[in-house]
């Protein structure tokens, strides 16, 4: 009987627990990050990705609305990533004070992304984002189709556009789902 109870219990925790999507150190490999500006649609943003003396991802740069431009991206592609039981994301991080958009994608190959939208401060802090919240976009513009469902996804990204042109600096500690 205590033997059954005790199974229950480390189950629960186990169920319970995050599942870290990428927790950044020191000697993390950013390797697999790839900042996408508006430069591959002639825009002159330019975004960066680095990790900082103490062991925390760095996305900055400056957008720019010259020549159509307008937005920044950081984006991480990894094998299918099962969610499980969870029904969020989390993000430990330092922003600016400006919004931002956390965004997945069940396929690299979709044309479209998932998308939430957060504001920063300029405090460390926690945020936290419904899955099934996430709405569908491509290009900035809602799709007629449901909200993130999935079972999956194999993509994340940081997105700022904000239709102005701005300074950046978010930095993170750790992404997970729970």
């Amino acid at each position: 009987m205590m033997q059954k109870s005790l199974i229950s219990i480390l189950l629960l925790l186990i169920m319970s627990s995050e599942q870290i999507i990428f927790d950044f150190s020191k000697e993390s490999d950013i390797s697999s990050w790839r900042v996408i500006d508006d430069v591959v649609m002639g825009g002159e943003s330019l975004g960066n990705f680095t990790i900082n003396t103490e062991g925390n991802a760095v996305f900055f740069g400056k957008v720019s609305l010259e020549n159509n431009g307008g937005f920044s991206s950081v984006r991480h592609q990894f094998l299918q990533r099962k969610i499980n039981s969870s029904t969020k994301i989390k993000v430990r991080l330092k922003g600016d004070g400006n919004k931002y958009q956390f965004r997945i994608k069940k396929s690299q190959n979709d044309y479209y992304s998932y998308v939430a939208t957060f504001q920063t401060n300029t405090t460390w802090e926690t945020i936290e984002i419904n899955l099934s919240e996430m709405q569908p976009k491509f290009r900035g513009r809602a799709l007629s189709l449901p909200n993130f469902s999935e079972n999956s996804f194999e993509e994340i990204a940081f997105l700022i556009g904000n239709k102005k042109a701005q300074d950046f600096r978010l930095e993170i500690d750790k992404i997970y789902l729970e």
